[in-house]
């Protein structure tokens, strides 16, 4: 495979996203903001909730120095700011557009708009692609398919002490617990979270962790799990297999694209499925070597870093 190697022309581009603090999507425009800058342009990331209008966007994009390009994650909160813009963009599928917001009419008449007017599209999966295609009626040819890079790096040291003493309850068996860890995005459905949580033994909520933290945390931990209802592409599935752990995720369109059951990871579409996966897990050691090392290499595999760094440089060349 040739190297993409230069861009021909410096490019002041604006990049929207949801940006919540040490959230998946914050980590990913993260990373592409990287690729963009290494190829010689500037790119300014801004948080979709600093805008109230596509207006707001319209009048930054046009101050001077003006911005001679965009690009955005997600078809309808970041996508829909761009529609009075003056200049040409590009946009990234979050998942949860393609996957949820298509059944909203009015979003979905918004998120086609968006479509129709960008330069180009990138779809995590060709799932996420077909989809696109039938329920936003794009062109084929303006949807790229390109899964997230991955790389890890866990940090040296790392303490479970806070669950630990917390567990000491749990008496049947205390190293046996659920660890939930993220941010407070959602704070009706972290309260309904809680509530469970406060009656549930052996479960844990933690705060936010930095991304070698949560992957130095990871690598303490017996397995990860995804219980996600909906999914574009999940970067912790990816991390887990990349720091060598196996994954338990719902069955669903999303975690099907980069589990394979039995191989890569095990599926399950219930509680009651949930449990007997997970006592496989325990009690064959052979199932969980499997699919550690199948998981390691599928994503060395499907998901590197350079192939994802590429494919943004070539489709930001198609922004002059």
């Amino acid at each position: 495979m040739r190297i993409y190697e230069a861009i021909t022309e410096i490019m002041k581009l604006l990049f929207l996203a949801c940006l919540d603090p040490k959230s998946g999507n914050h980590t990913t425009a993260e990373r592409i903001r990287s690729y963009i800058e290494s190829a010689g342009h500037t790119c300014e990331l801004r948080h979709v909730e600093e805008f109230e209008s596509s207006s707001d966007v319209a009048n930054l994009v046009s101050q001077n120095p003006q911005f001679e390009g965009a690009l955005a994650i997600h078809l309808f909160k970041a996508g829909r700011l761009l529609l009075d813009v003056q200049v040409p963009f590009g946009i990234i599928f979050g998942g949860t557009d393609i996957n949820e917001d298509v059944k909203v009419e009015t979003r979905r008449v918004v998120m086609e708009k968006v479509l129709q007017k960008a330069r180009f599209a990138v779809a995590f999966t060709d799932k996420l692609k077909k989809e696109a295609e039938l329920y936003l009626h794009s062109q084929s040819s303006k949807i790229s398919v390109q899964p997230q890079g991955i790389e890890t790096q866990a940090a040296e040291d790392f303490s479970w002490s806070e669950f630990l003493q917390k567990s000491e309850w749990h008496s049947e068996n205390p190293q046996n617990v659920l660890v939930i860890i993220g941010p407070r995005i959602d704070p009706v459905l972290t309260d309904e979270v809680e509530a469970v949580v406060r009656r549930t033994a052996g479960v844990f909520l933690a705060r936010e962790r930095s991304q070698p933290e949560l992957h130095a945390a990871m690598k303490r931990c017996f397995a990860v799990v995804n219980s996600s209802i909906s999914e574009g592409m999940s970067a912790a599935i990816l991390e887990a297999m990349d720091l060598g752990l196996p994954v338990v995720a719902r069955d669903i369109p999303g975690n099907k694209a980069v589990v394979q059951h039995d191989i890569t990871g095990l599926l399950y579409s219930s509680p009651q499925e949930f449990v007997r996966q997970s006592q496989r897990l325990l009690s064959d050691h052979e199932l969980r070597r499997r699919v550690i090392r199948n998981g390691k290499v599928y994503v060395g595999k499907h998901h590197s870093l350079q192939q994802e760094r590429e494919t943004y440089r070539r489709l930001l060349d198609t922004l002059h």
